[in-house]
């Protein structure tokens, strides 16, 4: 017994020796790279910018500027989900400065369509200002599926690392699991959740401002329940709500924000429309760009209903929501 502790004889000299085998060593993991926002902008509307690239390829690669080329033009922006009405006035305004500046090849036309497209969107270029008020109550409305818990949570963290203390109402108290999603946001971020397990939305907002207010609060983030923009005496229960919050607390909400899908494409300039007229929206934020939106509904959104656009999200990190840029946005819409 215990054999394997005896000494073994060494090998022959005319044994031949195996060579060691050698140790395979795995190559290091390479450090994950971390995109930078304007990177990640560009990589959630890559499906856009591809599907211009490829359509614009042909129209700008060289030529006489002519009708044809105004029309082929004009139906690249209608399948981006520019809409009608903004094609139009992004035409008008191309051709005017075709005419202005003397442009007489298509080469040139790619700069003019990226400087209609800018001047559109200017306007929506206003970041949201929360010193005025405190607390600065932000009152958030959507339908179902649009983004606007996950949206709640990315504000919570924005605002936070902005050294400002933030509170949650959850005002969504038909749906259970939308109250369990922002507790769930208010734990990771370390935000108290105000929430009721039932009863009325408005009573859970009245005493989330007064919480706010007793504890020096700088920001509310208030969720309100999904509703579809044709279920008007649903609409008109959320305008409840909204006048409820004026009470606690003069003046608020201080901010509505229509959280709206980008995938939803004309859907929701449709949305923007009939929220605005319910609740006089002062906001939008759109999220999910990284699916398979087409950037241009933006521009849809601006010639319709002209309301600043505070942020845009392009995925699903707690980062990955931003204030809108214009520049950055049209710069990442095409080539």
């Amino acid at each position: 017994m215990f054999d394997f502790f005896k000494k073994k004889p060494a090998p022959s000299p005319t044994e031949p020796q195996a060579a060691p085998v050698a140790q395979e060593v795995a190559p290091s993991p390479e450090p994950e790279k971390t995109l930078s926002w304007t990177e990640r902008l560009k990589q959630g509307l890559s499906k856009t910018r591809k599907q211009l690239s490829s359509q614009l390829a042909g129209l700008f690669g060289g030529g006489k500027i002519d009708a044809e080329v105004y029309e082929e033009l004009e139906t690249i922006l209608l399948t981006s989900d520019v809409g009608v009405g903004a094609t139009q006035h992004l035409l008008d305004d191309i051709k005017g400065r075709v005419k202005r500046q003397n442009l007489d090849d298509t080469v040139q036309l790619k700069a003019a369509l990226k400087d209609a497209l800018t001047d559109l969107l200017l306007p929506l270029e206003k970041p949201l200002e929360t010193g005025t008020h405190k607390p600065f109550i932000i009152m958030l409305a959507g339908v179902n599926g649009a983004g606007k818990t996950t949206t709640i949570g990315k504000l919570a963290k924005y605002y936070q690392a902005q050294g400002k203390s933030v509170l949650i109402a959850a005002g969504d108290t038909f749906r259970a699991a939308a109250r369990e999603q922002l507790q769930v946001w208010g734990e990771r971020n370390n935000v108290h959740v105000v929430a009721q397990s039932s009863g009325d939305p408005a009573a859970v907002m009245f005493d989330a401002i007064n919480s706010a207010i007793a504890k020096n609060i700088d920001i509310v983030l208030a969720d309100t329940a999904g509703r579809l923009p044709t279920q008007m005496h649903l609409m008109d229960e959320i305008a409840k709500v909204k006048r409820v919050m004026g009470k606690a607390m003069p003046g608020a909400p201080h901010e509505v924000l229509l959280v709206l899908d980008a995938n939803t494409g004309q859907n929701a300039v449709s949305q923007v429309k009939i929220f605005d007229d319910a609740l006089g929206v002062t906001g939008l934020v759109l999220s999910k760009l990284d699916g398979t939106a087409k950037g241009g509904v933006i521009a849809a959104i601006a010639q319709a209903r002209p309301i600043p656009i505070r942020f845009i999200g392009v995925g699903e990190s707690i980062d990955d929501l931003r204030p809108f840029k214009t520049n950055e946005f049209v710069d990442a819409m095409f080539e």
